[in-house]
């Protein structure tokens, strides 16, 4: 209802504006033509601006932020530094017309230079000063969720796809261009394996990309701190940095992210806290696909990937047999569970 309202005030404050031009004397009397032209290109020009703000709901604030202050200070600079150059210039021409015009183009060039230094440079730097309107606050930290940077491991996975299409991660997600690099350089790889790999990784980033409903920001910038230092310590760094937590599979990195005090989600981790829970002495189905290590074991696998050990079930090969859970093993590699074979189900045909 506000919106309406202030497109509605818009509207009639631009007719109001088209009326004041034509009865101001501005336009010469002896074209008439020009008034009703006039006012039907600034009530025009007033529907064409309200039909861009419709049509792009989603306005990123860091960006119109930056644009904003970036304007304000390049013209509050233009407008000293031209004061500042002015009094070089031949003093007899103060006070005259020529001065006056060549005030304006020094100005004119100025404002065009200084507002797209400082509009570039906000927007470059727009991670490390968030502006929060009405009032302006400098702070590296970012404000709101945390977001997540993604590291090589997790991409070649491919399992985060599904997961941040499931709305489990609901933040923004980062990606380092020295991550992509090094897909790249994986994807070009000699090795066949390496590179179908590489090559999957730059298919899933390409699929979060193109995925409106993700927030995927590609990180360009070189911190200094980077310079020399391996990927998995620039991922730790850009995660100190944006005050985000990193997603990975790499066990190694995740205790040197946890030496450095990074929040670290190990998908992993969080496939073995989803799997189901088996207690002792409950009874599971299971397909026995293979002789296991010790005399009368079998090999089975649940439909999430646990592998299934089962006594009695080597003369059960390609069977489905129901057993009688007796330990669960909880390790690093995954969970590991423990049965006894009870009876069997169905014969493979």
């Amino acid at each position: 209802m506000g919106m309406i309202i202030l497109r509605a005030v818009f509207v009639m404050v631009s007719i109001g504006i088209g009326v004041f031009i034509i009865y101001s004397g501005v336009m010469p009397e002896e074209h008439e033509w020009m008034a009703p032209v006039t006012l039907f290109g600034i009530i025009l020009l007033a529907v064409g601006v309200i039909l861009a703000d419709i049509l792009t709901p989603r306005k990123p604030l860091d960006v119109i932020s930056a644009v904003y202050f970036g304007l304000i200070v390049g013209l509050f600079l233009a407008y000293l530094a031209g004061l500042a150059i002015m009094p070089l210039f031949p003093s007899p021409m103060v006070g005259s017309v020529q001065y006056e015009k060549v005030q304006a183009a020094v100005q004119l060039v100025l404002a065009v230079v200084l507002c797209y230094t400082c509009v570039s440079l906000l927007l470059q730097t727009r991670n490390d000063f968030r502006f929060i309107i009405p009032y302006v606050e400098f702070s590296k930290e970012v404000k709101g969720r945390r977001p997540y940077i993604l590291d090589t491991s997790v991409v070649i996975d491919g399992r985060i796809a599904d997961v941040v299409e499931s709305h489990v991660f609901d933040s923004q997600l980062v990606m380092p261009r020295f991550v992509i690099s090094e897909l790249q350089a994986i994807a070009d790889s000699s090795d066949r394996l390496r590179r179908s790999r590489g090559r999957r990784g730059l298919d899933i980033l390409n699929r979060l990309r193109n995925n409106p409903e993700v927030d995927l920001q590609i990180f360009d910038r070189e911190l200094p701190e980077f310079a020399g230092q391996p990927v998995d310590l620039k991922l730790v760094m850009l995660a100190k940095h944006l005050e985000g937590k990193l997603i990975t599979n790499d066990y190694n990195l995740n205790k040197v992210a946890r030496l450095h005090g990074v929040g670290v989600i190990n998908l992993n981790d969080l496939a073995n806290a989803l799997k189901p829970v088996f207690l002792p002495g409950e009874q599971v189905e299971v397909r026995v696909v293979k002789p296991g290590e010790e005399p009368g074991q079998g090999v089975g696998y649940l439909d999430d990937g646990t592998m299934v050990v089962i006594e009695g079930g080597r003369d059960h090969i390609h069977e489905n047999v129901q057993i009688a859970v007796t330990s669960v093993l909880q390790t690093s590699a995954g969970r590991m569970i423990f049965g006894r074979y009870e009876s069997s189900r169905q014969k493979a045909s």
